[in-house]
């Protein structure tokens, strides 16, 4: 097979398709880089693995994959990834997967088959797809065999070095401060199952209750989407049957946001009804009302941080770097009434 049977199979010009595999300084769109790693896979296509390492060395592109763009979690930490490879005169290529396990695994291809030079992964681990998880394991060493390097934000298991939030302490510490303040009946907004960040997170939460001597029995736990619009239909739920529940912790930010506007629109006032807390410290909370509790954590330093580690040029074993969290009470949680 040849490069132009790739390029025919994919639909693109030959020089695009010389461009997504071979690298140059004009930057493939990410979708046709897509197309035209599907096309080689197809064919059974393989570059010049010698051509490959040399290009790369003088490749100037950084991929970072995320979950979601729109997220401000995922884009603080793009922004840091973005200030290093300004820094360093580097073109940051972006793709964000929507939680598609097989959208993950085609972009490091096509990041690979760019010549990027390093690769931040941003997102968290979904459980009970093994099979997923491997085959990104899998596309992972291809892209470190031919010279790239790569830190994920993420918990371990992938190959390359990793930045790890302390999901499960700061929700632990959060619970803490939130039964100093009263708090016995709380409502956790959880993600999907199979979201490592999301389990971490509840798991923490509840450890951190029993350490303060509460009942764990008094947490009720509500799924819903790792969203914006997820947190607004748990607390909307929340709200036709509250209980006897005195918080909301919403294990993400984005789905604390959402959460306020359910009970704002409710007529549940927060906090003199029911407290809410959420976790990440987003930007966007500047402009919440009333101000959100949250567990903070250094989105842009991470963002920083990674691609930092993913391009040093350090031999030797993966690294694994734990980031600390600062639980920050805000107007949104007050000791409960009576």
């Amino acid at each position: 097979m040849t490069l132009a049977d790739v390029a025919r199979r994919a639909d693109v010009s030959l020089a695009t398709a010389s461009r997504a595999l071979n690298g140059s300084a004009r930057v493939v769109r990410a979708d046709l880089a897509e197309r035209v790693a599907a096309a080689a896979a197809e064919l059974g296509y393989v570059p010049d693995p010698v051509a490959q390492s040399l290009a790369r060395k003088s490749s100037n592109l950084v991929g970072l994959v995320v979950h979601d763009i729109a997220d401000p979690f995922f884009s603080s930490i793009a922004a840091g990834a973005m200030r290093v490879a300004e820094e360093k005169d580097l073109v940051l290529t972006l793709g964000a997967t929507g939680r598609d396990p097989d959208r993950a695994i085609a972009l490091v291809a096509a990041m690979r088959l760019q010549r990027a030079r390093a690769l931040v992964l941003v997102g968290s681990r979904l459980t009970g797809d093994d099979e997923a998880e491997e085959r990104l394991a899998e596309e992972l060493r291809r892209f470190a065999a031919d010279g790239g390097r790569v830190c994920a934000v993420r918990q371990p298991g992938l190959p390359g070095d990793v930045v790890q939030p302390d999901n499960r302490g700061g929700a632990r510490q959060l619970a803490t401060a939130l039964a100093q303040l009263g708090h016995r009946r709380v409502a956790v907004l959880a993600g999907p199952e199979g979201v490592a960040t999301s389990q971490e997170r509840v798991e923490g939460f509840c450890e951190g209750f029993a350490a303060a001597g509460v009942d764990t029995s008094g947490v009720r736990l509500l799924r819903t989407a790792f969203t914006r619009d997820g947190g607004y239909a748990a607390a909307a739920e929340l709200a036709r049957d509250p209980g006897d529940v005195t918080c909301v912790f919403a294990v993400s930010d984005v789905m604390a946001m959402g959460t306020l506007a359910a009970l704002r629109e409710r007529g549940v006032r927060v906090p003199e009804d029911v407290s809410v807390a959420g976790f990440d410290d987003i930007p966007t909370l500047r402009d919440a009302v009333p101000a959100l509790s949250t567990v903070r954590l250094p989105l842009e330093e991470i963002g920083e941080l990674a691609a930092r580690m993913a391009l040093e040029e350090t031999p030797g074993d993966e690294r694994l770097v734990v980031v600390p969290t600062e639980v920050v009470l805000r107007a949104s949680t007050a000791p409960p009434r009576g």
